[in-house]
């Protein structure tokens, strides 16, 4: 990860996870007719979980019984001379632990809860939590994600800064759909650093679809942000937000009551014109007004907004694309409280890498509020909306499920 490499994150994935519940796999470990049976007819409805040469045929190749879990545990062989193991998904990897143990702690840590306290009232100590919450980090993100949808076209990215061992770092984060594609630690914000931290976001949505290449991306004015998309994806329209001008203004006039709403006003109204020329006009008329009724600090923020027509006129060329950053700034809010109530990053920076990974992961998969998952069709999470499906109704097992492979597509032999 410290030399921008996603793949570097985990080692091998050589492991295809699979929904079947305990009862039923017990049943069919000892029988390899009914296991091959089992295999086939997984393949046949979730071919994405599957290792490419899959199809060309495989043989049973051996098995061992966990010590930890006290179940057995399949490897199969492809044509190729390639290996897997086949993980259920009622086992968390490294048979750390099974899912039904763990679920309603790792759904508590969604809201900061800290690790101590999960021991204290579920038992084994801190450090088991922790590493068992990071080691989500070592998925793909994008592969974890998106499982049956299709790669977004319309992104945005931002950097959240957080301080890990007393220096500031920025989080680089991509969103699309409600859900974090991308969060890769960087030491630094300028160019070099963005593009090897948005580059971690590229790999890992290449891997998914080698030809992927986003149609616009929203980003704040920073130049860094969006020289490094530019260099990553030389053909992205860059989507500057709107929001965040008007940011500038409202800090610095909220305090000139009545007038205050009348700026706010006149603001809005020119984002909401229907098309280009109309938005020019309105911009036009919101500079002249300006002009003749404030002055100072505040009618300088406004002329930098009004200067800048053509940028938020490229919008009108990409109608699907997110003029505001609201989306991105929602999920950054739950991304603060969950790193301030964990005081910051802590250790080296893998570690704090993959739990910022971890994190966007337990956002995308850990369920909604009952009425929020009423109003999205019974979808019970953003990955599950955003594919319109799931493997399993347990959250966790269905997060492990779509990490089949880490979450890997298109992924190299390993070397022996």
């Amino acid at each position: 990860m410290a030399e921008g490499s996603a793949r570097e994150l985990c080692r091998g994935h050589a492991t295809v996870c699979l929904p079947i519940e305990k009862d039923e796999y017990d049943a069919i470990t000892e029988n390899p007719k009914e296991f091959r049976q089992w295999l086939d007819d997984c393949f046949g409805e979730m071919p994405e979980l599957f290792p490419r040469g899959f199809s060309r045929g495989y043989r049973m190749k051996d098995g061992r019984t966990s010590l930890k879990q006290g179940v057995v545990l399949r490897r199969i062989e492809l044509r190729d001379g390639r290996s897997y193991s086949i993980r259920p998904s009622f086992l968390m990897p490294y048979m750390t632990a099974q899912t039904e143990a763990v679920e309603t702690p790792l759904f508590l840590r969604k809201f900061g809860v800290p690790f101590w306290a999960l021991a204290r009232v579920f038992g084994g100590d801190p450090m088991y939590w922790y590493r068992l919450e990071i080691g989500l980090g070592r998925n793909s993100l994008v592969g974890t994600t998106v499982r049956t949808a299709e790669l977004p076209d319309h992104l945005l990215a931002d950097e959240h800064h957080r301080r890990r061992e007393g220096e500031k770092n920025y989080i680089a984060t991509t969103v699309a759909d409600g859900c974090v594609l991308g969060a890769a630690l960087s030491e630094g914000a300028g160019t070099d650093d963005l593009k090897q931290a948005y580059g971690v976001f590229k790999e890992e949505a290449s891997d998914v679809d080698p030809d992927y290449a986003p149609k616009t991306v929203n980003t704040d004015g920073w130049h860094a942000t969006q020289a490094a998309w530019k260099i990553l994806f030389p053909l992205v329209a860059i989507l500057q937000c709107f929001l965040h001008a008007w940011l500038k203004i409202r800090d610095r006039a909220k305090h000139l009551g009545d007038l205050f709403f009348e700026i706010s006003e006149r603001v809005w109204d020119a984002y909401h014109a229907h098309d280009r020329r109309s938005f020019s006009q309105r911009i036009r008329s919101l500079r002249n007004w300006a002009s003749g009724c404030l002055s100072g600090i505040v009618l300088d923020k406004i002329s930098d907004l009004c200067d800048k027509r053509d940028l938020w006129t490229l919008t009108y060329d990409h109608p699907e694309g997110h003029r505001t950053s609201n989306m991105l700034d929602r999920l950054m809010r739950s991304m603060n409280r969950y790193f301030d109530d964990g005081q910051h990053l802590h250790g080296s920076r893998v570690a704090c890498d993959q739990h910022c990974r971890a994190w966007a992961l337990l956002h995308n998969f850990t369920p909604w509020h009952p009425a929020t998952a009423e109003d999205n069709n019974g979808w019970q999470s953003p990955a599950e909306r955003l594919n319109n499906h799931r493997y399993h109704d347990d959250w966790l097992q269905n997060l492990l499920v779509s990490a089949s492979l880490n979450g890997y597509r298109n992924h190299a032999p390993q070397k022996t």
